[in-house]
């Protein structure tokens, strides 16, 4: 496994792959891996000859009064991790070399990061889709690896592919979650036991609203209105609750199975997390 740390070294690299006909799959993560940042990288070494996987914790994504300064670093056990995997290069930028010149430029989707959480947080996708396409330009990989998790993203990024005409093709893999059902994610270390008990109601009410729809529920306001209900309480505080198109996030008023997202974000005391499912 190679280690790169600068981008004219991990520019050439990829194009050194790509002359001798290798194909390169690429997983964008902020570190602080976990067994869904894992899967991804198996995803990826089931999809091309080489597997490329960056560790950069973005700061364009992140508003002042977010945990940016607090979000969980280990770069040394993410490597190790990565190096038994069998992972070809792991890019570890600093931020002075992603953003040269007091980063005067940005990428910004102006229609489906709007909703969601573009809502409460509006420089969020600006600093995702202008940090992904530096990426792509660095990388330059036939394939980009990403979760379902972030669904809102997953569609950004599908549409700043193809609007940006990016030879690359994006790959979604499935929601990984512990046996418990929460989903995977780097911000669960900060959760107590006690708050992770309450998390738990995110994934129960999101199963609740599947079941509903499987018995024949197709009013979307019937579904928010259950999810809702389920996870308020004295620790969690709904961010929103949605019902979207799978397409554009768009709302909608009767289920498209198959086709609608019900996708939540959620305050647990002041750890912030997403989650959704397919109804």
């Amino acid at each position: 496994m190679r280690v790169v740390k600068t981008v004219d070294e991990m520019q050439q690299a990829s194009r050194e792959c790509r002359m001798t006909g290798r194909k390169i799959a690429f997983v964008p993560t902020m570190g602080a891996l976990h067994e869904g940042h894992l899967s991804l990288v198996e995803t990826a070494k089931e999809s091309a000859d080489v597997v490329a996987v960056s560790i950069f914790v973005n700061p364009t994504q992140f508003a002042p009064n977010e945990d940016f300064e607090s979000y969980p670093r280990d770069t040394e056990r993410d490597l190790g991790i990565l190096q038994e995997m069998g992972v070809d290069f792991v890019f570890t930028p600093t931020a002075e070399s992603m953003y040269p010149d007091d980063h005067p430029f940005f990428v910004d989707e102006e229609k489906i990061s709007k909703t969601l959480c573009g809502v409460s947080r509006p420089s969020h996708f600006r600093g995702v889709a202008t940090v992904c396409t530096k990426l792509l330009n660095i990388v330059l990989p036939d394939f980009l690896v990403v979760g379902m998790k972030d669904a809102q993203q997953a569609i950004i990024l599908n549409r700043l592919i193809r609007n940006l005409h990016f030879p690359t093709e994006l790959v979604v893999a499935p929601t990984v979650r512990d046996e418990d059902g929460l989903a995977l994610s780097s911000r669960n270390k900060k959760l107590t036991e006690s708050q992770r008990v309450e998390a738990l109601k995110i994934y129960q009410s999101l199963k609740t609203a599947k079941e509903l729809t499987e018995k024949g529920t197709t009013n979307t306001d019937r579904l928010i209105a259950e999810v809702t209900n389920r996870i308020n309480s004295l620790r969690l505080r709904v961010i929103y609750v949605k019902a979207v198109s799978l397409d554009d996030m768009s709302d909608i008023r009767e289920v498209v199975p198959g086709q609608t997202l019900i996708a939540v974000a959620v305050w647990v005391d002041q750890i912030r997390l997403i989650d959704n499912i397919v109804v």
